[in-house]
């Protein structure tokens, strides 16, 4: 299996934690997102949708984080990264998608590069941005986890799913981003139990092979 991914991305983060929750090896390509020149011929010569991350092995190319973990859970289903339930997977599946749908694109490259190139905003005002919509969507989440009954060491009881894959990444980025993020202790409880993971700490930015 070759993950195309860089070491970055919060969504190519996602996938690796992933992969060796599932203890599944894949083999890198980084494709950088700053530089000009590799994610245009990604584009042109692996995925026309352009994006990070993406797997490619004898099924095809896969693509987008979510749909990727999702293909991973249902190509080697142990050890699981959704419950048992319906109710329960519904729940995990909704804090994954939290981050990734609510939180991310709003805080994505692409966006905060549109803010400065076509609409005009100073280094400040996108950085308020972020900040703003980072904060408020883990305070969703913060609400939504605590509340919901279902929350242990992790998200979903005490083994890791698909939701902590999506949480470290974000809070990885809130923090570089100096986003205020003490207002949130059960999510930052929850980073704490992933990082104590083997998994967690191999997928980690500043251990991959393009790390800067």
């Amino acid at each position: 299996m070759k993950l195309y991914s860089y070491f970055r991305s919060s969504a190519a983060y996602r996938v690796r934690i992933a992969l060796n929750l599932k203890g599944i090896a894949a083999e890198q390509q980084a494709v950088h997102l700053v530089k000009p020149d590799p994610l245009p011929a990604f584009r042109r010569d692996v995925s026309p949708q352009g994006l990070i991350p993406a797997i490619e092995d004898a099924d095809g190319l896969i693509v987008q984080s979510v749909a990727i973990m999702e293909y991973l859970e249902e190509r080697q289903p142990d050890p699981p990264l959704l419950p048992q339930g319906l109710a329960e997977r519904a729940y995990v599946r909704a804090a994954a998608l939290l981050v990734a749908c609510d939180i991310h694109p709003l805080a994505n490259l692409r966006v905060l590069r549109y803010l400065k190139r076509e609409l005009g905003h100073d280094q400040d005002e996108i950085d308020a941005w972020y900040r703003h919509w980072v904060e408020d969507g883990l305070g969703r989440l913060e609400a939504f986890v605590a509340g919901s009954g279902r929350s242990g060491r992790f998200i979903h009881g005490d083994a890791p799913t698909m939701a902590d894959c999506c949480l470290v990444p974000q809070l990885f980025n809130a923090r570089r981003l100096n986003c205020a993020i003490d207002a949130f202790p059960t999510l930052l409880a929850i980073d704490a139990a992933c990082g104590e993971l083997e998994a967690f700490r191999q997928a980690h930015p500043s251990v991959q092979p393009d790390a800067e």
